[in-house]
């Protein structure tokens, strides 16, 4: 479906001396050529806005924006402040924008659109929206995202106003291609321009860019623009039409499961670059150019023949290759490599040594250079990443969680101190005051991601572990409703044989279930030191950070428990770090009273506590005592997460 341009196209001005787009050569090896030219075709075909650019270096997020801002701006006038998303944004941010004014009358509140849509209808450049991080983006900005790119005209209802648009906004998204799995396909389809930039670096130590700041990195990815037709502002390309042998050069590089998505992106940057070139329609070698633009691989054909010359019916160029072999498809599991007539691999060189087998939930890293890392088998996914559990919203949104960064301030909640300082330190020389000044453009807030809604903390007892015992399937219901709900997962950890201390609990917080550490914490060895008293509490303090505050807490939080109940490490000694003379009983005491006192005194509305029994005689009856201390009920370890019984 083609994009409605928001202006009537133009044609552009005759372009500058460059060779055509088909004859290969434009120089795809230098990052910031293809980058420059990615970003000029972004800019003149809106059906082209969404820019996701791969293992970019952070710190050349900013340079790039202010490139594309560039760009889309053009040389009359002067680029547009970006809009800037993260994992903080909701819906009230984004759609609707409420604004407080004051009268004669009284206060008048009225509610208007927001900064997604309000610049649409205005004149002037497209605006740009900037990902820094689309694997960390909030489920607001992902919905946002999959619902404003590629549509023609969009259509906005929240908290009254009513208001269609036709889109203009350009994005740009960064992803490394380690995290493209945590981000759902619909999304990822839904940008496209995709490239991979690793090659791109910042200059040297003690080059300019270090002394004058980031202008000279946008001057240098502008110079990559020299040979490529910026259009004027709020301009496209005139239209071009594609021929046949463009389509079915399409499919045959992209293979026939890449999809319909895949197959118009390609065809739409094809277009583009034929119109730069002023050629009159989009032929086979812009399309080859295309996917070499991006990063997909082409392989070597024969000397294509005159356009004079007309080829036979049922015959094109044969591609290059060993005798008695033909070019692999580039779908999702090609690669270019290429194959024999019936099928079999040929021969080639070896490659690096990989090792045999990978560490539990280590995850396979993407092919680099692909523009489409998703298609590595193996990835890690979340069931629904684009619905997001039920949160409320008591208190302002800004000031709950944990703290991810820093940014200039627009109000006076939720400062962040030390960064304000520093800042304001920077200029006092130039202020020339005798009294250190803080002046309005130094404060910075705080950056914080939303507040967990539902938590896991799991105290794992590895002494206890049996030689058939299974955890993962013990605890498979527990770990599935972590999933699900998309909890925050507390490990603590006691009786490791690796651990860093044996007479200490360690622990450590991962943001869910799919955290390699989460699954290779179910499989340590066990070790000889048992500090279950300590590791009771730590899982008390950690319980009592998160259910403190009732406005901010988790809705619901469980604990489970897996051990047999045989602390052989006095509470001391886990805080001490060693020991004082016999421990006899000492150790199994400590954790029933720190269970009894820390834990079993919390109010259950939002916690529930769930001891794992593995089973083990003699002394049977500590798992079942440790859950009467913890009112909690106790999971038979030794047949399944299938039997329960109350503890107490």
């Amino acid at each position: 479906m083609a994009a409605v341009a928001p202006d009537p196209p133009t044609p552009p001005d005759p372009p500058p001396a460059r060779g055509a787009a088909h004859t290969g050569a434009v120089p795809h090896d230098d990052p910031a050529h293809r980058l420059g030219l990615a970003l000029v075709c972004a800019a003149a075909e809106p059906a082209l806005s969404g820019v996701l650019l791969l293992d970019l270096d952070p710190r050349l997020v900013d340079p790039v924006a202010r490139v594309f801002g560039a760009v889309l701006a053009g040389a009359d006038e002067p680029a547009r402040p970006p809009l800037v998303l993260g994992a903080a944004d909701r819906d009230e941010d984004l759609w609707t924008r409420t604004r407080i004014r004051g009268g004669e009358h009284g206060i008048t509140v009225r509610t208007g659109p927001g900064p997604l849509t309000e610049g649409d209808d205005a004149d002037g450049a497209p605006p740009l929206v900037v990902v820094p991080d689309l694997a960390r983006l909030s489920v607001a900005g992902m919905r946002a995202a999959v619902q404003l790119l590629g549509a023609d005209v969009v259509t906005v209802e929240r908290g009254g106003p009513r208001r269609t648009v036709r889109p203009r906004a350009r994005w740009l998204a960064v992803c490394r291609s380690a995290d493209v799995g945590r981000v759902s396909r619909h999304l990822l389809d839904r940008f496209a321009l995709r490239l991979s930039v690793a090659g791109l670096r910042l200059p040297a130590p003690g080059g300019a860019l270090q002394e004058r700041g980031a202008a000279e990195a946008r001057e240098a990815l502008l110079a990559g623009l020299a040979d490529t037709r910026r259009p004027a502002s709020g301009r496209g390309v005139r239209p071009v039409s594609v021929d046949d042998a463009a389509i079915g050069r399409a499919r045959d590089l992209l293979g026939p499961d890449a999809g319909v998505r895949r197959e118009l992106a390609l065809l739409r940057l094809a277009r583009t670059l034929a119109a730069l070139d002023d050629a009159p329609s989009a032929s086979a070698g812009h399309t080859d150019d295309a996917a070499r633009l991006i990063g997909v691989s082409v392989p070597q054909s024969a000397p294509e023949r005159a356009e004079s010359d007309p080829e036979p019916p049922g015959t094109g160029p044969e591609p290059a290759g060993p005798p008695g072999t033909l070019p692999e498809r580039h779908g999702s599991g090609g690669g270019g490599r290429p194959r024999t007539r019936d099928g079999a691999r040929a021969l080639r060189d070896t490659g690096p040594a990989e090792g045999i087998g990978t560490a539990p939930g280590a995850a396979p890293s993407p092919a680099a250079g692909s523009p489409y890392p998703e298609d590595e088998p193996a990835v890690v996914r979340d069931a629904v990443p684009l619905s997001g559990p039920r949160r409320r919203t008591t208190g302002p949104v800004s000031t709950r969680g944990t703290v991810i960064g820093t940014r200039r301030a627009t109000d006076l909640r939720d400062i962040a101190h030390v960064r304000t300082v520093r800042e304001a330190a920077v200029h006092q020389r130039a202020r020339r005051t005798e009294r250190f000044t803080v002046s309005p453009v130094d404060l910075h807030s705080n950056v914080r991601a939303a507040a967990p809604e539902r938590v896991l903390v799991l105290l794992l007892d590895h002494t206890c572990r049996a030689g058939d015992g299974n955890w993962p399937e013990v605890l498979a219901p527990f770990l599935q409703w972590a999933y699900t709900s998309r909890a925050t997962v507390q490990v603590i950890e006691v009786g490791a044989a690796d651990a860093a201390d044996e007479l200490r609990a360690g622990s450590f917080t991962a943001r869910g279930v799919l955290d390699p550490r989460v699954p290779a914490a179910l499989h340590r060895r066990a070790g000889r030191a048992t500090p279950l008293a300590h590791g009771v509490e730590l899982a008390a303090q950690a319980l009592r950070r998160l259910l403190r505050r009732q406005g901010t807490g988790p809705a619901e939080a469980w604990l489970v428990v897996v051990t047999d109940g045989r602390g052989n490490v006095p509470l001391r000694a886990g805080h001490t770090g060693r020991t004082d003379g016999e421990v006899a009983a000492a150790g199994v005491e400590d954790a029933v009273e720190a269970a009894s006192r820390m834990i079993g005194t919390m109010d259950r509305t939002r916690l529930h506590v769930a001891v794992v029994d593995p089973g083990r005689e003699p002394y049977g009856d500590l798992p079942y005592v440790l859950a009467d201390r913890l009112g909690a009920i106790v999971v038979d370890g030794r047949r399944g997460p299938g039997t329960e019984a109350a503890g107490g």
